[in-house]
């Protein structure tokens, strides 16, 4: 079986480096917010471009926490609007309600998947306050239409970058685009940990110096807490086994753009549609998804040729039973994306012959007609 994402090999490849980070953790006898937080929060943010980067617990608490942070410094109050792509994964949801926010979920350009200034022109209300792009699959959103289109109507922009580290437009990185940019490490990302963990990067001191606060119990200094915060915090093994693998990020993403390269010259069924890659540097492929109105059928035929295929998302963020209120919400193209959608092998250790195997086994897909 090809497997959709082989994170054992990811990980052996840097396993004496990983034994080396954990043991050097374990003897330092500092397990949370010491020199390995530190040193990696620095490294990111060189690497993203920005001026700051906070280590936070995972990447739901990245997005959630800035919001917060918004309203403790003024800048957002309870019922405020967010807009928000209807079709992405429920955590950028999740981190709008948690906040007493409101989500306005925005079709997405059919083309890149992506959210885009037509969509939130169309959605715009005197209650919204907050744009928050989701970088789906990896494919960074056309972000400077949006910046302006943010600009001209005075609104924050949160960047969801969860699935697209070290992705590129027009020489600036994810991360780097919005006032805030909330990014995961959970260990099945491009750029991943061995457990949960999150980050936070902006060029904002004063939101930096909120979430520092935020993250530790609302405290800068112990037993002095000015905020009303929580325990979210990057501990010093995840950010000692980041520390490890963030040198090898951009090398993956090569390998991962290659792949996704060879599949879009490779792949030619009528009965599957590709995805689009966009400009160079755009998409690093965190997912490599493809659509087909008979998506049970191959994935189905997938599965007997070997192929370990998975669904990113069967169903939509307002079809979730958790926000009733949103069920009857209806988003023709978000539905008709979740029924098609088909994620196929992805990730930097897949082989030349296990990509030839997968691009075969979707040239050879006939689906059965009835009647």
């Amino acid at each position: 079986m090809i497997k959709f994402l082989d994170l054992h090999a990811i990980n052996a490849q840097y396993r004496e480096a990983l034994i080396k980070a954990c043991t050097d953790v374990i003897d330092s006898g500092w397990y949370i917010m010491g020199e390995q937080l530190a040193q990696f929060e620095s490294a990111f943010a060189q690497h993203c471009g920005t001026t700051h980067c906070i280590g936070v617990a995972n990447g739901l608490d990245a997005l959630s926490l800035t919001l917060r942070a918004w309203k403790v410094m003024g800048k957002l109050s309870a019922g405020d609007e967010v807009l928000v792509p209807a079709n992405t994964y429920i955590a950028s949801i999740l981190a709008i309600t948690e906040n007493d926010l409101v989500p306005v979920l925005v079709e997405p350009d059919e083309r890149s998947l992506n959210i885009d200034v037509d969509g939130l022109r169309k959605s715009l209300t005197p209650r919204t306050r907050v744009i928050l792009p989701v970088h789906l699959y990896g494919r960074l959103v056309d972000m400077a239409p949006i910046m302006r289109f943010a600009q001209e109507h005075s609104l924050l922009v949160l960047e969801d970058s969860a699935q697209s580290h070290g992705a590129q437009l027009q020489g600036r990185r994810s991360g780097a685009w919005g006032d805030a940019s909330g990014f995961s490490f959970y260990p099945g990302k491009n750029f991943g940990a061995l457990g949960d963990a999150g980050a936070v990067t902006t060029n904002d001191e004063a939101l930096a110096t909120t979430l520092k606060a935020l993250r530790n119990y609302g405290s800068h200094a112990k037993y002095q807490n000015i905020h009303q915060g929580v325990n979210s915090r990057l501990d010093e093994m995840q950010a000692a086994m980041l520390r490890v693998k963030l040198p090898y990020l951009d090398k993956e993403t090569e390998q991962r753009q290659a792949v996704a390269q060879r599949y879009l010259s490779g792949i030619d069924n009528a009965h599957i549609l590709l995805p689009d890659a966009g400009q160079p540097g755009q998409h690093v492929w965190h997912l490599f998804v493809v659509r087909t109105a008979q998506r049970a059928a191959l994935q189905e035929h997938l599965a007997k040729q070997g192929v370990q295929t998975l669904i990113h998302y069967p169903i939509p963020p307002h079809r979730q039973a958790a926000y009733p209120e949103l069920n009857a919400l209806s988003f023709e193209l978000t539905e008709r994306l979740h029924e098609e959608v088909l994620s196929l092998p992805m990730g930097p250790t897949l082989t030349e012959r296990e990509v030839d195997s997968v691009i075969a086994a979707c040239n050879a897909f006939r689906p059965v007609v009835s009647g």
